[in-house]
């Protein structure tokens, strides 16, 4: 396991998709704010690819985010488009209703900045999230991700298009030192 100061990044679990599946992917808005396609209902025997995991992925390593202290399980975490080539990988995140709002956020990017830029070797990480998400963009600059522009109307949410953010981190600007802010 991978460990933040408040969170640990583990392997997911079996017990942990019926849980993930409920919290996350089961609400409509939340999910249509997180995926970039149309949310869709998911039966609960499917090997939905967002949840279960496919070791033959290179390019995509998903985590399960426990609380360090009692391992409860409060969310998802991933590396996804990881390109060996060029040394870069995309970062995202969701965490369960009940753990939003506790900085584990920022410790989840920290993590992931650990696992990209110091076990991978990674160049760059990115993030793309939505530009009223404050959460998230106060995660990654908080780990010292740069805004490097907007993607205006790029996003079709439930029923209209939002901007989209685009933030940069590259290794050797990462500070794991402060990584939380």
């Amino acid at each position: 396991m991978l460990s933040g100061s408040k969170v640990g990044l583990r392997a997911r679990h079996e017990d942990d998709i019926p849980i993930l599946r409920a919290e996350l992917y089961d609400d409509v808005v939340n999910a249509s704010r997180a995926e970039s396609g149309p949310w869709r209902p998911v039966s609960p025997d499917s090997k939905d690819p967002r949840l279960v995991v496919d070791d033959n992925a290179p390019g995509h390593v998903p985590f399960s985010v426990v609380e360090l202290e009692g391992g409860t399980l409060i969310g998802s975490a991933n590396l996804w488009g990881i390109d060996n080539h060029n040394r870069a990988a995309h970062i995202g995140l969701g965490l369960l209703p009940s753990a939003r709002g506790k900085g584990y956020g920022t410790d989840v990017v920290a993590v992931l900045c650990h696992y990209g830029f110091v076990v991978r070797g990674l160049h760059r990480l990115q993030i793309e999230t939505l530009s009223d998400n404050p959460a998230m963009l106060g995660s990654a600059e908080r780990n010292g991700f740069v805004r490097e522009g907007v993607l205006r109307s790029s996003a079709w949410v439930m029923g209209e298009f939002l901007d989209e953010v685009l933030l940069g981190l590259l290794a050797q600007d990462w500070k794991p030192d402060s990584k939380n802010g």
